[in-house]
């Protein structure tokens, strides 16, 4: 850069010298110059030009990514809003499934429950050519507790009992609430002596529960029909068999189980 205002600076001394005016060699020079100075400015106006875009470019680059990085954070923000909102649901549906197929009092299986449950048991049942054996079970003089105690001493005899039921059951068994003072117990697997073993463990427990309403002692039993189905059996024709079962118990004192012919 030095080198060439130098020399710029020797050519306009020539060209301004008076000696010179009649040097042939000076016009020459001076048109060479003067179009040394119009590229010059031409170059810095094409720098100046070039410098302006690179700055609008970056400027609009960083914009660009400013924008980029702002929707991605908002992606972000709405992806968790997402897992939040689906973890909610899941939750939700869980709570759902819960509240259709569990007793609301007692905690166990509901009807419901139980009615999908025996479905997907004889279809098994079927399949594999296996036994399964119902139990319905009542509570003895329910009535009785209620009249004598009140409703709110008759709901805490029929959460012990499920309890009772619930801790006595195998891993594989399932119980719920029948309806009312009317529990089933849902046995795959099981023959009806088998199952009558599990039922005479529940019938012991049962009939041990100290519970006391207005400072007396409640007297808590339940009784027990057992049914296992027979090959090609409707369901239905099963817990009827059951159902029959439980009203000889009943007639038969009670406190006991009995098991369909």
């Amino acid at each position: 850069m030095r080198d060439e205002k130098h020399l710029e600076l020797i050519i306009e001394t020539l060209l301004a010298d008076p000696e010179n005016q009649s040097n042939p060699l000076r016009y020459a020079l001076g048109e060479l110059y003067a179009e040394y100075r119009s590229l010059l400015h031409q170059i810095d106006r094409i720098t100046r030009i070039s410098d302006r875009y690179q700055n609008v470019s970056r400027d609009e680059k960083e914009a660009l990514t400013g924008r980029y990085n702002k929707q991605l954070r908002q992606l972000e923000k709405i992806a968790r809003i997402s897992d939040r909102y689906q973890s909610m649901m899941r939750d939700l549906n869980e709570a759902l499934k819960d509240a259709s197929t569990k007793d609301a009092l007692t905690g166990i299986g509901n009807r419901r429950m139980l009615m999908e449950s025996l479905k997907a048991e004889t279809a098994r049942a079927d399949r594999l050519e296996r036994p399964l054996t119902i139990v319905l079970i009542d509570v003895d003089r329910f009535k009785s507790v209620n009249d004598a105690y009140g409703h709110e001493a008759g709901d805490k005899v029929l959460v012990r009992i499920a309890n009772a039921i619930r801790h006595g059951v195998r891993d594989y068994d399932l119980c719920g609430r029948w309806g009312g003072e009317e529990f089933m117990v849902i046995m795959p697997e099981s023959t009806a002596v088998e199952g009558a073993a599990v039922v005479e463990r529940m019938r012991q427990a049962i009939a041990g529960i100290e519970m006391m309403a207005d400072d007396q002692a409640v007297q808590i039993s339940a009784s027990f029909g057992i049914a296992e189905r027979k090959p090609g059996e409707r369901i239905s024709d099963t817990i009827n068999r059951a159902d029959a079962a439980l009203f000889d118990a009943k007639r038969n004192g009670r406190n006991r189980y009995e098991i369909a012919g």
